[in-house]
Protein backbone atom coordinates (compact mmCIF):
# COMPACT_ATOMS: atom_id res chain seq x y z
CA UNK A 1 0.00 0.00 0.00
CA UNK A 2 1.57 3.36 -1.10
CA UNK A 3 2.03 6.11 1.69
CA UNK A 4 -0.02 9.35 1.02
CA UNK A 5 3.07 11.93 1.34
CA UNK A 6 0.38 15.14 0.84
CA UNK A 7 0.23 16.25 4.13
CA UNK A 8 4.04 16.04 5.13
CA UNK A 9 6.61 19.25 4.10
CA UNK A 10 9.48 18.28 1.65
CA UNK A 11 12.51 19.10 4.49
CA UNK A 12 9.88 16.27 6.58
CA UNK A 13 9.90 13.95 4.04
CA UNK A 14 13.42 14.48 3.65
CA UNK A 15 13.69 14.00 7.23
CA UNK A 16 12.26 10.80 7.78
CA UNK A 17 13.98 9.53 4.14
CA UNK A 18 17.35 10.10 5.73
CA UNK A 19 16.25 8.53 8.84
CA UNK A 20 15.56 5.54 7.78
CA UNK A 21 18.19 5.22 5.32
CA UNK A 22 20.63 5.81 8.50
CA UNK A 23 23.69 6.63 9.61
CA UNK A 24 26.20 5.17 7.54
CA UNK A 25 24.07 6.26 4.10
CA UNK A 26 24.04 9.65 3.61
CA UNK A 27 21.68 10.14 0.05
CA UNK A 28 23.35 12.32 -2.36
CA UNK A 29 21.17 15.53 -2.67
CA UNK A 30 19.58 14.38 -6.53
CA UNK A 31 18.55 11.11 -5.58
CA UNK A 32 17.08 12.32 -2.39
CA UNK A 33 15.29 15.14 -3.68
CA UNK A 34 14.21 13.32 -6.91
CA UNK A 35 12.73 11.13 -4.15
CA UNK A 36 11.00 13.62 -2.40
CA UNK A 37 9.46 14.76 -5.63
CA UNK A 38 8.35 11.02 -6.33
CA UNK A 39 6.87 10.75 -3.18
CA UNK A 40 4.99 13.94 -3.11
CA UNK A 41 3.64 13.32 -6.56
CA UNK A 42 5.01 16.68 -8.16
CA UNK A 43 5.48 17.63 -11.62
CA UNK A 44 9.15 17.01 -13.03
CA UNK A 45 8.21 19.48 -15.73
CA UNK A 46 10.70 21.95 -14.50
CA UNK A 47 12.88 19.81 -13.13
CA UNK A 48 15.70 22.08 -12.39
CA UNK A 49 13.64 24.74 -10.73
CA UNK A 50 12.08 21.79 -7.92
CA UNK A 51 15.32 20.65 -7.22
CA UNK A 52 16.66 23.87 -6.72
CA UNK A 53 13.63 24.80 -4.47
CA UNK A 54 13.67 20.96 -2.52
CA UNK A 55 17.49 21.70 -1.98
CA UNK A 56 17.52 25.31 -1.08
CA UNK A 57 14.64 24.48 1.75
CA UNK A 58 17.26 21.50 2.96
CA UNK A 59 19.70 23.72 2.67
CA UNK A 60 18.30 26.18 5.23
CA UNK A 61 17.08 23.46 7.75
CA UNK A 62 19.55 22.90 10.70
CA UNK A 63 18.31 19.52 11.05
CA UNK A 64 20.32 18.43 7.85
CA UNK A 65 23.91 18.65 7.26
CA UNK A 66 26.32 18.62 3.93
CA UNK A 67 28.27 15.58 4.21
CA UNK A 68 30.77 15.10 1.37
CA UNK A 69 30.97 14.45 -1.87
CA UNK A 70 26.96 15.86 -2.63
CA UNK A 71 25.82 13.72 0.10
CA UNK A 72 23.38 15.28 2.67
CA UNK A 73 22.63 13.42 5.95
CA UNK A 74 21.22 14.51 9.66
CA UNK A 75 22.98 17.06 11.78
CA UNK A 76 22.01 14.58 14.67
CA UNK A 77 24.54 11.87 13.17
CA UNK A 78 27.28 13.80 14.54
CA UNK A 79 27.35 14.19 18.70
CA UNK A 80 27.26 17.47 19.64
CA UNK A 81 30.36 17.79 21.45
CA UNK A 82 32.64 17.14 17.86
CA UNK A 83 30.92 20.64 16.72
CA UNK A 84 31.99 22.64 20.10
CA UNK A 85 35.24 20.79 20.36
CA UNK A 86 35.82 22.14 16.55
CA UNK A 87 34.31 25.91 17.45
CA UNK A 88 36.74 25.85 21.14
CA UNK A 89 40.27 25.25 18.96
CA UNK A 90 39.18 27.70 16.42
CA UNK A 91 38.61 30.34 19.01
CA UNK A 92 41.92 29.21 20.87
CA UNK A 93 43.78 29.59 17.45
CA UNK A 94 42.57 33.17 17.18
CA UNK A 95 43.54 34.19 20.94
CA UNK A 96 46.97 32.68 20.61
CA UNK A 97 47.74 34.77 17.35
CA UNK A 98 46.62 37.68 19.08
Amino acid sequence: MAKNFEDISEVDLAYQILTESGKDNPIYYRTLILDILKKKNKSLQNEAAAISEVYTMINMDSRFEYMNEGKWGLSEWNPPETKRSRTIVSKIDKTEEE
